[in-house]
């Protein structure tokens, strides 16, 4: 398997490390509703985005990132579909203008974000516009637009999530403890960030459901915020198990 690297990573880290976005963009910003998923690899939020398109009238954001593709569920990734690949070059450039809403170096090895362009082409849509990003994107979306609803989304326990996230891909065994020290940080996040709401991914159809729900207004039942917690936790002590036999 190709190692992937990052050539400039030192630039990234500088520009990123004091990121301002665009008077454009915030302009762009003004003008369309937004919400982004986060959560850990593997949690599910693709496919629950591409149901919420289908079935929800949202608009994908799709984000740039400097990584080539990878070959994941039976079939190479599209750009322009899954991603856009961009020259660490070109993603530099449009970093230096402000025409991100946010960019994450992403497990040191590779850089992606969300770009104002496509934020663009939803505003003229008309429609909620829905993106993945990376978990520590989101205050920084947070800060440029405070009302942006950001969603984690969860596998219903840890055992469900180490199943799905070892049956997508062959990884290493040091790029596994990366994704995990990630998801790590992930729940400290959502622990920490009272404007995160959480969904459980037991069922696709139903986490895009209660979704749209919430962007429709919808308060999440006391219920529900048992059963999150309940998750969290089941989370927190097998992470602990597993990083302490690291």
């Amino acid at each position: 398997m190709e190692e992937v690297s990052l050539k400039q990573k030192q630039a990234f880290k500088e520009i990123l490390s004091n990121y301002r976005v665009s008077q454009h963009a915030m302009k762009v910003l003004h003008d369309v509703e937004y919400v982004v998923l986060i959560g850990p690899a593997a949690g599910g939020r693709n496919t629950i985005i591409n149901e919420l398109v289908a079935q929800h009238d949202f608009q994908q954001i799709v984000s740039d990132t400097t990584r080539p593709p990878k070959f994941r569920d039976g079939k190479m990734e599209e750009d322009g579909v899954n991603y856009f690949f961009r020259t660490e070059e070109g993603m530099l450039e449009d970093l230096q203008a402000g025409e991100f809403l946010e960019a994450e170096l992403i497990h040191n090895q590779q850089v992606s974000g969300t770009s104002i362009r496509e934020l663009e082409k939803a505003a003229a849509a008309g429609k909620p516009a829905i993106n993945e990003i990376e978990f520590g994107g989101a205050q920084n979306v947070l800060a440029a637009k405070p009302d942006t609803k950001v969603i984690a989304i969860l596998p219903p326990s840890f055992d469900v999530w180490h199943d799905r996230f070892t049956g997508r891909e062959r990884i290493t065994e040091e790029e596994f403890l990366n994704r995990v020290r990630t998801a790590q940080e992930v729940i400290k996040l959502i622990r920490n960030e009272s404007r995160i709401r959480v969904v459980i991914n037991s069922d696709f159809r139903v986490a895009a459901q209660e979704i749209a729900d919430y962007v429709g207004g919808k308060e999440q039942s006391k219920e529900d915020r048992q059963a999150v917690g309940a998750v969290l936790d089941d989370f927190e002590t097998n992470f602990e198990k597993l990083m302490s036999k690291a």
